[in-house]
């Protein structure tokens, strides 16, 4: 693991390989379900969480908050979520994952970890257990703590 000067590579190094591998093997199930990536994002994001509004959604998921207004137009279209004016401000909307959009996510979901637990395979399974739990608990970190210095 150690590179030519006995130091091991920066984690984004080894990591971002890894990560645009999953992303292309995660578009053509996506397109197969007829949702973009952000959608599914979007998804994951509103299910099991209370409404929330547009603004908070966007901050949430690291999305500009006007570019994410045609996704959930589109989402909506679709029947995935729904999105009701917030009666403590008639400015907001509150969105909300629909039956159909939770289906959706657990369809897409599924056919994404299945290829994933195909992948993950190829460690040993004391590793592969490891690596999933040292994954979830850096992806729960708080942003700035990657950039904190000391």
């Amino acid at each position: 693991m150690a590179d030519h000067d006995g130091h091991r590579p920066d984690l984004a190094a080894m990591l971002q390989p890894l990560t645009r591998a999953l992303i292309a093997a995660e578009l053509p199930v996506l397109a197969r379900h007829g949702i973009s990536m952000w959608g599914y994002v979007v998804l994951n994001a509103l299910d099991g969480n209370p409404a929330g509004t547009q603004g908070a959604l966007a901050q949430a998921i690291g999305a500009d908050k006007t570019r994410i207004i045609a996704i959930l137009d589109e989402l909506q279209l679709m029947g995935l979520i729904s999105r009701e004016r917030d009666p403590a401000d008639r400015r907001a909307r509150l969105l909300s994952i629909t039956r159909a959009g939770r289906e959706l996510r657990l369809a897409v979901r599924a056919e994404i970890q299945a290829n994933e637990n195909r992948v993950l395979t190829r460690l040993p399974a004391a590793d592969r257990q490891a690596f999933l739990r040292a994954a979830a608990a850096l992806s729960a970190l708080p942003a700035e703590e990657f950039t904190r210095t000391a």
